[in-house]
């Protein structure tokens, strides 16, 4: 609704489908959760998370899954069960179950 969008940057899409109500550890804050997602039973979600749609579809993840702060959760993937999604992720290919997966060390490109 209006407020959310302005007051916590949340926007949880009319359509998105929770198989069970998630647990934000910090809120709703920075949330965005796209129509047409389907996320699982039992999935924490951390602030500043984006699960939206592109050319290919809508993110559906899986039951028991984890995801860290400012994960970015985009396209038609496919996120298995008890996956765990380390902070600032940027996630566009599917995921198998039980995988947990980690942003790469930053590193300098340009000197």
């Amino acid at each position: 609704d209006a407020f959310n969008n302005a007051s916590m940057g949340t926007h949880l899409n009319y359509g998105a489908k929770f198989k069970t109500p998630p647990v934000f550890p910090h809120g709703l804050n920075g949330i965005i959760v796209s129509h047409n997602a389907v996320i699982g039973e039992n999935c924490t979600i951390f602030h500043q998370v984006t699960i939206g749609g592109r050319k290919g579809g809508y993110p559906t993840i899986g039951d028991n899954c984890n995801i860290g702060p400012g994960v970015k959760i985009l396209g038609g993937v496919h996120i298995g069960n008890n996956v765990k999604i380390g902070a600032n992720s940027v996630i566009v290919d599917d995921i198998p179950d039980n995988a947990v997966v980690v942003v790469e060390k930053p590193r300098i490109i340009i000197k």
